[in-house]
């Protein structure tokens, strides 16, 4: 997949490096200048910093490494929405990390193709990975050339959490499989002041959920068509999809001023019981505090008349982070092999499952335990029925515009026809 945003983004940050402008997040990060090419040295470059589900852990096995390879020096930098930005620009100026784990969404689709980092597939199997990976994970990271972009990682289940106390305050005792008991189930909830589902219908959240509610009448092979094409008022069932979005909306079953709201605002409404269900990733998950994870379940989201799903549907996906191994780190890949080899031994990967409370695109047995409901979307199993991902089809040119037809459509008054046209716009340059 050719992408024109990330190709301005980096002929325009080429250009800020070569008049040695400063760039933003780049010079505080330490990306340029240092001793990037010494094979004794390892710059890891990741998402996993601050109080995120995991970033504790992933500070423990780096110094369990280090600890184990006295002659290694480690450098962990750490970024959050920005990453891809930074890692970008410190490319251009040949003085990018050695190993980036982050998701595979956005920027990051067309980093392969771009030659910002390597294909993995002669990795894989020669440091004896492949055994260790699920198939399926593979399959999500492998493009349509067969380039394997980086080596899986972190998954996620993204299942519905519902609140069953404040259902059952609300005298709804059954937790909705339909969209007619969804409605009433809100309409109850409102009664007594609750919100019914919380969402972020101004960012990712919003956009995954508004995507999974469209797929309600769409095959997987017509969902990834549409969200590689955009081609909402020509595949059959986006519009009766949207359409059924829209019923839900009008009927008072997302949160108030949904279109305003993010992911932070969705998991405090929802972790302080002011709304009773919520579309959440694992991460999401591993957060809810005990006082609320005891009387939450989780399941899929509820289906219309006419679906072509038999079962509540949720998300599933390998691609929340992976290890890309950059240029540079071919230059010292042996380094490189030892840190991916030590990330993926069983005890590493139990620690990120048990203490992290992350679902993982490696064979493991590991449940997180801990972590109740993490736990329990770890085994819905077939319960549920997995609709597709809009990640890896839509263009990167696209997802940001897509964000932005989301929160209108997250919009109170806003037709179904409208919602349709602003999909379709957000394709307008991809």
């Amino acid at each position: 997949m050719r992408s024109k945003l990330n190709r301005r983004g980096f002929i325009s940050a080429g250009a800020a490096v070569a008049a040695g402008a400063a760039v933003p997040g780049l010079s505080g990060c330490g990306l340029l200048g240092g001793d990037e090419s010494d094979p004794d040295t390892l710059v890891v470059h990741s998402s996993l910093g601050g109080t995120a589900p995991g970033s504790a852990t992933f500070r423990a096995v780096l110094d369990m490494f280090r600890k184990e390879n006295p002659g290694l020096k480690v450098k962990s930098l750490i970024n959050g929405d920005e990453l891809g930005q930074v890692y970008e620009t410190s490319r251009l100026a040949h003085k990018e990390a050695d190993v980036v784990m982050v998701n595979l969404y956005d920027k990051t689709v067309s980093w392969t193709e771009l030659g910002a980092t390597v294909t993995v597939n002669g990795y894989l199997d020669d440091w004896d990975l492949r055994k260790r990976i699920l198939p399926a994970a593979l399959a999500e990271w492998t493009d349509d050339k067969g380039r394997l972009r980086a080596l899986p990682y972190i998954a996620s289940n993204w299942p519905v959490a519902f609140n069953r106390r404040l259902l059952r305050r609300a005298g709804v005792e059954d937790i909705p499989l339909t969209g007619d008991a969804l409605i009433a189930a809100a309409k109850k909830l409102r009664a007594k002041g609750t919100a019914p589902v919380t969402i972020g219908g101004n960012d990712w959240t919003g956009q995954k959920l508004l995507a999974q509610i469209i797929q309600s009448f769409l095959t997987a092979d017509q969902a990834k068509k549409l969200y590689a094409t955009g081609d909402f008022s020509g595949i059959k069932g986006a519009r009766e999809g949207i359409e059924y979005f829209v019923e839900l909306r009008d009927a008072g079953v997302f949160t108030d001023k949904a279109q305003g709201l993010t992911t932070d605002s969705m998991t405090t409404q929802f972790n302080t019981e002011a709304a009773a269900m919520q579309s959440a990733m694992s991460s999401a998950l591993a957060r809810v505090p005990d006082n609320v994870a005891g009387h939450t379940d989780v399941g899929g989201w509820p289906l219309p008349p006419g679906a072509v799903h038999d079962r509540p549907t949720i998300l599933r996906t390998f691609t929340v982070s992976g290890f890309w191994i950059s240029p540079n780190g071919t230059r010292k890949i042996g380094t490189v092999e030892k840190f991916v080899r030590f990330m993926y031994r069983p005890d590493v990967v139990s620690r990120f499952i048990e203490e992290g409370g992350r679902d993982m695109a490696v064979r493991t047995d590991t449940l997180s335990d801990r972590f109740p409901l993490v736990a329990k979307a770890q085994q819905l199993g077939s319960g549920v029925s997995q609709v597709v991902l809009p990640d890896l089809y839509v263009p990167p040119s696209a997802v940001q515009p897509m964000i932005q037809a989301t929160s209108t459509a997250f919009t109170p008054g806003v037709s179904s026809r409208r919602i349709l046209s602003a999909l379709q716009g957000a394709y307008r340059n991809a």
